[in-house]
């Protein structure tokens, strides 16, 4: 695919970087770091988050964020820690119940693993998928909210903008949701989360897989400064992504503050000063 011509300054909130080679192969294309990195080269993308790819059950991320962290060195990535939980995120009287008693076990994230990675300064943010990963326990909430980093969470059907609103934004801490909550492709849900960022100062959304030009547009038009250039690569080639906000009709302003401004504004490893 040939690279786009634009004008713009580019960052991406929304990449996956798996190293482990069995994660490639089950994916059944290369993810390689250097394959990444070339097409964010193709798109225009200057710096991009990165988190792992999806572990399997009962693996801890531990390894995963520090090998996320490690490949991120002199190359345009920002690392983001994924974390994992015990508590079932669904809306449902069974989950309810498990969740009573939900035991963290040993591949589990826990409260000094947040300490440590808010510390650590090759991280810039958390990662939350919790239809797969489930959701932390409170006290790891809590601790995500005394570091005060980005958090961005994969929402949508399994876990809607409602549950999202009871889990997660009592919280002090920024929270972006990635694909404006309504993966995959269900723009009910997103503009449920439209309407959400009118009640939650430090809710943002990312533009991953949303293919709808009037929901992309009623969320930059609506709230200029909450919308996230975000790919979803490798899933999506970045310059997908970067198409869809490039032919919106919007003004370059918007646009700029989509693609660059904001995201920066989040997470300060995207600003352009630390471009590399």
């Amino acid at each position: 695919m040939l690279g786009l011509e634009h004008g713009f300054r580019i960052v991406d909130i929304h990449t996956t970087l798996d190293p482990d080679e069995q994660s490639v192969a089950a994916h059944g294309r290369d993810i390689t770091p250097e394959r990444l990195e070339r097409e964010m080269h193709q798109a225009g993308v200057v710096r991009a988050v990165a988190s792992p790819g999806r572990r399997a059950s009962g693996r801890s991320y531990l390894r995963a964020n520090n090998a996320v962290a490690r490949l991120s060195v002199d190359r345009p990535f920002v690392a983001f820690a994924r974390l994992n939980g015990p508590r079932d995120p669904r809306d449902h009287p069974i989950a309810t119940l498990r969740n009573l008693r939900a035991e963290r076990e040993d591949h589990h994230a826990r409260p000094d693993d947040v300490e440590q990675y808010s510390y650590d300064d090759r991280f810039h943010g958390f990662t939350l998928v919790p239809p797969y990963d489930g959701l932390p326990n409170e006290d790891v909430l809590e601790q995500l909210e005394l570091a005060d980093l980005p958090v961005l969470v994969h929402a949508g059907e399994r876990f809607p903008p409602e549950a999202v609103e009871r889990e997660l934004l009592s919280y002090d801490f920024p929270v972006v949701l990635a694909s404006f909550g309504g993966y995959p492709l269900n723009a009910d849900l997103m503009n449920r989360t439209l309407d959400l960022l009118g009640e939650y100062d430090r809710l943002y959304v990312d533009t991953s897989a949303v293919r709808y030009r009037e929901v992309l547009e009623r969320g930059v038009l609506e709230h200029p400064d909450r919308v996230l250039f975000g790919s979803g690569a490798p899933d999506v080639h970045p310059n997908v992504g970067v198409m869809e906000v490039l032919t919106l009709d919007v003004s370059e302003d918007l646009m700029r503050r989509v693609l660059a401004k904001n995201p920066s504004r989040i997470v300060t490893g995207l600003a352009e000063g630390a471009d590399a």
